[in-house]
């Protein structure tokens, strides 16, 4: 009696009326909570206006103080000859940082990539030691490098005014060095992402093309690097992220063996994820500044503040060898289809290595959908997601993560259930589903063992043929903004390689045809999914942007990986810089 009573009341206008309130106290609830959120995000966007002014302010005294210095000359140097230019005293170390900042905060204006400008570099060139191999080099930092006095925000709200106590252990390196880092970079919210964009620092934009992506989650670096803002920058890769935007951007990056260079200091989200691991490295214009760049690094300054990394300096012998190289290729993992302009970027780079007189044999890593979507994805989310969800809690979404928050907020019986459902029709979302669910200790030590017995059998495949490199295709062109999130099989290429833990880096070696273009549109992809159809529609539109190649080693021979590099740029020599 009293429930049908109830119910006509609620039946009526009345019921109505409390249905909207409470609708409006569950929006009004929602905004409240993430009040937080906006404010740090508000104060994020000033912080940044605030550092892009003091950058304009210092590049623009320094310019009437030296009204007759040669800014396009110096900005057109080559890494090597500017580092020459300033041991030998024709440039001062002035010159060069304040001549950086200005171009940084011009070309920052249309593509939005610099999140602060560290102007304590100011004071640095007093301190830069001259005996550094870096002396006197601004160089960019993603923003995930720990930085003394500045935030690493991640994109994030909860990270937003916690500034480091000290700087990273690279960071500090390269101080006595004499570099002098003078920006931090911007990253998609997380750097979950090979996109670029957060709630605190917005969109960064490919200084190619505006409506295209810059990649990520180094994404501010490839922008900045490649719009030529910095000379040198460095950024990270769990993912493919230092090699993603390099190649959007038309520059260079390696990403060494995981623990080749220290990530002792580094800012991230997710700690003691260790079955896939994150990755250090330089990206630049050339291969030539990244072999300076690794040179630089790999002293007795890392070694002694980082005694976890391995004390292994430079071998010059092997990157200025010029003995013929036996190099496997393969035209596609069969897992992505390679865009017209990927398979023709390999092909013709082949083409030049074995008339330059390098031996190339077809080879192609075994089991790549299992290694893709079981290795990696099971050893990235192993706990399901947890860890990496808290970061998240009353902040706002970026777009660019696509559908990934609401996938791991799912209950393990939902996962298991729709990629029960989804295995006839999408076989490939189904399987990332199922690996995104969380695991027992045990089962991860399983997983882990898996990886071993995985790079062992590579290594094992790898040696059969007697090779010493390896060139692959490398994702291409950029994708539109936000694409990237619904388009997630395409790190195939680039993934790969931090399961296996092996050095990899990109050289750009040519720029999309017009004929690329019509043959993109019968592109299908091998599974004809949601995936391949998003990087079919999200490639479009890009005649004359950057494609490059990826080049691989065995772990611990990023010498070798940098002189296949240098071999592949020599041979292939596209234009560099956005027009």
């Amino acid at each position: 009696m009293v429930l049908d009573e109830l119910w006509a009341a609620l039946s009526g206008a009345s019921g109505a009326a409390l249905a909207c309130c409470l609708v409006a106290a569950a929006v009004a609830l929602r905004w409240s909570s993430r009040r937080p959120a906006r404010g740090a995000a508000a104060r994020a966007r000033r912080r940044q206006q605030a550092a892009l002014e003091t950058m304009d302010k210092a590049a623009q005294r320094f310019r009437l103080q030296n009204p007759d210095l040669d800014s396009e000359a110096l900005l057109a140097l080559p890494l090597p000859q500017l580092v020459q230019k300033l041991h030998s005293g024709e440039l001062s170390p002035e010159a060069a940082l304040f001549t950086y900042v200005g171009k940084a905060w011009e070309v920052n204006k249309g593509i939005n990539c610099v999140t602060t400008y560290l102007a304590d570099c100011e004071t640095q060139l007093s301190q830069a030691p001259r005996r550094g191999l870096l002396y006197g080099v601004p160089v960019s930092l993603k923003e995930c490098f720990s930085y003394k006095g500045q935030d690493s925000t991640l994109g994030l709200s909860l990270n937003e005014s916690m500034p480091a106590e000290c700087d990273s252990v690279l960071v500090q390196v390269l101080k006595l060095q004499g570099a002098v880092p003078f920006v931090h970079t911007n990253i998609p919210q997380s750097m979950f992402s090979y996109d670029c964009s957060n709630p605190l620092f917005g969109q960064t934009l490919n200084p190619w093309k505006s409506s295209k992506s810059p990649g990520g989650s180094s994404g501010g670096e490839g922008a900045l690097i490649g719009a030529g803002g910095s000379p040198l920058g460095l950024g990270t890769d769990i993912g493919g992220s230092i090699r993603i935007p390099s190649a959007f951007c038309g520059i260079c990056g390696l990403k060494p063996t995981a623990n080749r260079l220290s990530k002792s200091g580094l800012k991230g989200c997710v700690y003691g994820q260790v079955a896939v691991q994150l990755s250090a490295g330089p990206m630049a214009r050339d291969v030539e500044s990244l072999a300076l760049c690794l040179r630089a690094l790999l002293c007795e300054d890392m070694f002694r503040l980082d005694p976890t990394v391995p004390p292994l300096p430079f071998k010059e012998e092997v990157y200025k060898s010029s003995r013929p190289l036996r190099v496997g290729y393969y035209e596609t993992d069969n897992y992505t289809m390679p865009t017209p302009a990927m398979k023709r970027a390999v092909l013709e780079t082949k083409q030049s290595l074995e008339a330059a007189g390098h031996t190339l044999v077809p080879f192609l890593p075994s089991n790549i959908p299992h290694a893709l979507e079981t290795l990696s994805t099971g050893g990235l989310f192993s706990d399901g997601g947890h860890s990496f969800l808290q970061n998240f809690k009353g902040d706002f979404v970026d777009p660019c993560l696509g559908d990934l928050i609401s996938i791991l907020k799912m209950p393990s019986w939902l996962k298991g259930l729709l990629a029960f459902l989804l295995k006839p029709l999408l076989p490939r979302v189904a399987a990332f589903l199922n690996s995104m669910k969380p695991r027992s200790a045990g089962k991860l030590w399983e997983l882990q063992h898996e990886i071993e017995v995985y790079r062992n059998s590579v290594i094992a495949q790898w040696r059969a043929l007697d090779l010493d490199v390896l060139l692959t295709p490398m994702l291409g062109p950029a994708l539109d903004l936000n694409a990237p999130g619904k388009a997630t099989a395409a790190i195939s290429y680039t993934v790969l390689y931090n399961c296996l833990d092996f050095p990899a880096g990109v050289v750009p070696v040519t720029t999309v045809t017009t004929e690329d273009e019509a043959q993109m549109e019968h592109y299908k992809g091998y599974y004809g999914d949601i995936w391949d159809n998003m990087l079919q529609k999200a490639v479009k539109k890009s005649v004359g942007l950057p494609v490059a190649v990826q080049c691989v080693a065995l772990p611990w021979q990023e010498e070798l990986c940098l002189r296949f590099m240098r071999e592949v740029e020599q041979l292939m020599t596209p234009e560099k810089r956005p027009s």
